[in-house]
């Protein structure tokens, strides 16, 4: 239901957005089949609900997302793990546009209610000097924002308008990687 209930506000935030209330959908799967292993162990204890951009067959494409775990709930935007090919038209978006990109990243909305997160490189990409203003992102081998978001909002009566409001506030940035891969959004 709550898939479904998120559905119209993701239209109003991008056309491009897809919320299909179903498993391989929206929903990701939660159960393997366990019936002739050994190991029963549950193969996720929580559950995974992305919102795909209509290009990206999988994750490789900028969306969004819902993690629901009791203690650990959170929500996510951003590109996580892009293709190589994808990482560098970001980094190259960064480097042509680093106002543009200084604005996203340092909205005080957005960073009042995400943090950047994900893998970075040790040292910077071949070709971007140590000290580049935007060294740090320039590094980041996932342009990922997380939020966290605590079981008695989420288990409220208004977590969809909630969740919505959050990914309002990332709209600028969701914008500017999907414009950097060329897509719309």
């Amino acid at each position: 239901r709550f898939v479904a209930a998120i559905g119209p506000g993701l239209a109003g935030l991008s056309p491009d957005i897809a919320a299909e209330p179903r498993v391989n959908g929206a929903i990701m799967r939660i159960n393997r089949d366990i019936r002739f292993s050994k190991d029963k162990t549950p193969y996720k204890t929580n559950v995974g609900i992305q919102f795909r951009h209509v290009t990206g067959k999988d994750v490789h494409a900028p969306g969004l997302y819902v993690h629901v775990e009791p203690g650990a709930s959170m929500i996510g935007v951003g590109l996580w793990h892009p293709e190589a090919s994808a990482l560098a038209a970001i980094r190259s978006r960064i480097i042509d546009d680093p106002a543009g990109w200084a604005k996203v990243r340092d909205d005080a909305a957005f960073r009042a209610t995400f943090e950047l997160h994900g893998e970075s490189l040790k040292r910077p990409p071949p070709g971007v000097a140590a000290d580049h203003p935007h060294v740090e992102d320039l590094k980041r081998k996932d342009h990922i924002a997380v939020a966290s978001i605590s079981d008695p909002t989420f288990m409220a009566e208004g977590v969809v308008d909630e969740v919505m409001q959050r990914f309002r506030v990332a709209k600028a940035y969701l914008g500017f990687l999907c414009e950097a891969v060329g897509i719309a959004f």
